[in-house]
């Protein structure tokens, strides 16, 4: 399929798991791809689209400087922006929250809310300019969950606001969607999500929230990124032309 040709699509969170799933088969489906990530190597990552248009963009978008000079990089890179899909977020510990201390309770907002709300309004500019636009969330299931709760209201943030700037944008002819991944299988992360390294106790709570995770879903297991970036692809595409507002889960049954 050629869903994407001719449409300029930015990615964040693009140098590794669904966000890298993401961009490169966007690539691979004719889109012109920006992959942003903070990690040096999503120039590399890029480069894998052989044949593509693609281009790497290195950005902190947990800074609003970052995200946008990432839309602005961008636009002047392809002419516009048509989509961008946020990619960026991820629990950085787990444990009960009883024991989060305020700063890290402050890291897992900044890491798992902010890049999104960043760049959803750094792009806007962009697709008001296009007089069109799609922006697709990545949220998670685990607004209900447990040993993440700073985590879980950060992707409560996501859903919310992809649903208010659906409804305020609708008339500039701008989607705004999201999915809400539930556990998901991946390759060994080449930066690791706290770079701190988790103690002996922290492996075990992380254990007991996987057990969760996995109880929860109906098929009992994990599921791949390929079960992650297909309905995400799907909602960036004019196939989901009458679809906004809306947040759905990919979590084996698990709503959150």
């Amino acid at each position: 399929m050629q869903r994407f040709a001719g449409k300029v699509v930015v990615v964040t969170g693009a140098a590794q798991g669904i966000g890298r799933g993401v961009a490169l088969r966007a690539a691979a489906e004719g889109g012109k791809v920006v992959f942003v990530d903070r990690a040096e190597f999503v120039a590399e990552v890029a480069a894998e689209a052989q044949g593509a248009q693609t281009a790497g963009f290195v950005a902190d978008l947990e800074t609003y400087d970052g995200a946008k000079a990432a839309m602005d990089f961008a636009a002047q890179k392809f002419g516009g922006i048509d989509i961008l899909v946020n990619g960026v977020g991820g629990a950085i510990r787990m444990r009960p929250f009883a024991q989060f201390e305020p700063a890290q309770i402050d890291a897992e907002i900044r890491r798992s809310l902010m890049p999104t709300l960043y760049a959803c309004h750094a792009v806007l500019p962009h697709l008001l300019e296009r007089g069109r636009g799609t922006i697709v969330n990545v949220s998670s299931n685990a607004t209900r969950g447990i040993r993440r709760v700073p985590y879980s209201a950060a992707k409560g943030g996501v859903n919310a606001m992809t649903q208010s700037l659906a409804m305020e944008y609708a008339e500039h002819n701008i989607r705004v969607v999201a999915t809400a991944p539930g556990g998901t299988e991946a390759p060994p992360r080449r930066i690791p999500r706290n770079a701190a390294g988790d103690s002996e106790q922290e492996k075990a709570w992380m254990g007991e929230a996987v057990r969760q995770v996995t109880e929860s879903t109906f098929f009992k297991r994990y599921g791949s990124l390929e079960e992650q970036v297909a309905p995400i692809l799907f909602l960036a595409s004019d196939e989901a032309s009458y679809i906004t507002g809306s947040i759905l889960p990919v979590a084996g049954g698990d709503t959150g």
